[in-house]
């Protein structure tokens, strides 16, 4: 059996007690505890506080030296790309765009798919994300969204598909017959472990044509998620477009919203919208640069969310980080350019922590079921402990602990819907295996697909020639040049 076992003190289904945590609530009537304590019970939390006497039947984690926080929540991830795993790392995202929706999307079978899926599904659960939203623009045919659903079903993790098909019109699929069975046959009823939204891009051509994929999200009852603000593809005209049309309004989301003028934040702001913000994705695929200090501004909710594998990390431990240096080194440029020093940064840890958390419960619109660890929510919780790691102690700041020296490994304990999902570092209850063959096998078909030329090719794209500035500074000797003349005439 190649499932990794569970552990006979958690197979039972006994009540759950963390005990003598750094408890992160997220919850603004519990607060930090020291010393706190969790109590969970079948799938939801039953108690948070100190010293909370244990049920007989109880299975006891020692906490000690550890933070407890709710489930992260991503929201914004392309899972089926996670076969292809840093594939692209150094492409711009032009070259993104070239690769998968102009040459080589259409390569991929129902199978890589799930391949995709079930790899990123698994990884989320081992980082402590125990949400993700799949912004799955693979799914070219139902056949493909069945093969998204059924990894996603494979993994003990909580999940929303985001339906897209980059190479079909949102228009036309969100209202065809095909897509109608889909969704009558895997969300006749829903439920908050899968979820459902309709995920594709507004161009602002004028004529509008994405008006019939917002119908079709209206008619279904289901959210939006929509790649705003991306430098040279979506702009301020397709939020004008969405606001004359009434079409913005608290279930949309706005992925990346760097490259917006003034007026489309209002207008996110004003419709009850939310961000999410992929800092690692932003910064260096040029969507624009990471709009925290802008959301900030506007009093826009804000979320995060790690984008692609193809890229980038795949854990909101590197995405917080990245998000907190984003915010601060644009302070202090500008600050500086105006000969000002920065003495107080606006952005902090704690707010970082937030939006991985009850940030994204509340773009999925789960924050009533998830997000924080409180009383009668959902048992999504995460137990950072290592007691082999020199950066776990001391921990004497937690929201910077979490944001600034955790990582994955640091995962001590993971529970979805009180479902043991990690313990003591490791997986619970996954086939690993699996995963690696279906992988294994997607990456032996593009590669071969795409042919050894183009693959080397698209992964190592040309280095443009860099023009070095004239120093007028030549010291001719610093090599070693002309010294052995000198020498001999001496």
């Amino acid at each position: 059996m190649s499932t990794s076992p569970v552990p006979d003190e958690l197979a039972t289904g006994r009540p759950i007690l963390f005990r003598n945590a750094t408890v992160l609530s997220m919850d603004p009537a519990i607060g930090v505890l020291d010393g706190g304590d969790v109590l969970v019970r079948g799938e939801r939390i039953e108690q948070v506080g100190r010293e909370l006497p244990a049920p007989d039947d109880a299975t006891v984690i020692d906490a000690s030296g550890g933070i407890l926080l709710p489930g992260m929540v991503d929201t914004h991830r392309h899972m089926w790309q996670t076969a292809l795993r840093g594939f692209g790392a150094d492409w711009t995202l032009s070259q993104y765009f070239v690769f998968y929706y102009l040459n080589w999307g259409k390569i991929f079978r129902p199978e890589d798919v799930y391949a995709g899926n079930l790899a990123s599904a698994i990884e989320a659960i081992d980082s402590g994300v125990t949400t993700t939203l799949d912004w799955s623009h693979g799914l070219q045919t139902p056949e493909h969204g069945d093969a998204a659903v059924e990894a996603l079903r494979a993994v003990p993790g909580r999940f929303v598909l985001g339906y897209g098909n980059l190479l079909g019109a949102p228009w036309e699929w969100a209202n065809s017959p095909e897509f109608r069975a889909f969704v009558d046959r895997h969300f006749s009823s829903r439920d908050d472990m899968l979820g459902l939204q309709l995920a594709f891009d507004v161009t602002g051509d004028a004529a509008f044509p994405e008006k019939g994929a917002f119908e079709a999200a209206r008619d279904l009852g289901l959210p939006v998620t929509t790649h705003a603000g991306v430098w040279g593809a979506t702009n301020d005209d397709g939020i004008r477009l969405m606001w004359e049309h009434g079409f913005m309004t608290p279930d949309v989301t706005y992925v990346h919203a760097c490259s917006l003028g003034e007026d489309s934040y209002q207008r996110i702001a004003a419709s009850g919208g939310t961000a999410s913000i992929s800092t690692e994705s932003e910064q260096s695929a040029g969507q624009g640069y990471p709009p925290s200090w802008q959301l900030r501004r506007h009093g826009i909710p804000a979320s995060l969310s790690m984008d692609t594998s193809v890229w980038w990390s795949a854990d909101l431990f590197s995405a917080m980080r990245a998000t907190l240096s984003a915010d601060r080194s644009r302070e202090h440029l500008e600050a500086q350019t105006a000969n000002e020093t920065v003495v107080h940064n606006k952005l902090r840890a704690e707010h970082v922590v937030e939006w991985a958390t009850m940030g994204g419960a509340r773009a999925l619109g789960l924050s009533d079921v998830i997000g924080s660890l409180t009383p009668g929510k959902k048992a999504d919780v995460v137990l950072i402990k290592n007691d082999r790691s020199p950066a776990m102690f001391p921990i004497v700041h937690p929201y910077g602990h979490v944001a600034f020296q955790a990582g994955r490994a640091d995962v001590h304990t993971v529970l979805v819907d009180g479902r043991v999902v990690k313990y003591r570092n490791e997986l619970v209850g996954v086939d690993l295996a699996k995963a690696r063959e279906a992988v294994t096998a997607t990456v032996e078909f593009a590669r071969a697909e795409i042919g050894e030329e183009n693959w080397r090719e698209c992964m190592a794209p040309e280095i443009p020639e860099t023009e070095l500035i004239p120093n007028p500074y030549t010291y001719s000797d610093y090599r070693g040049e002309g010294v052995a003349v000198r020498r001999a005439e001496a």
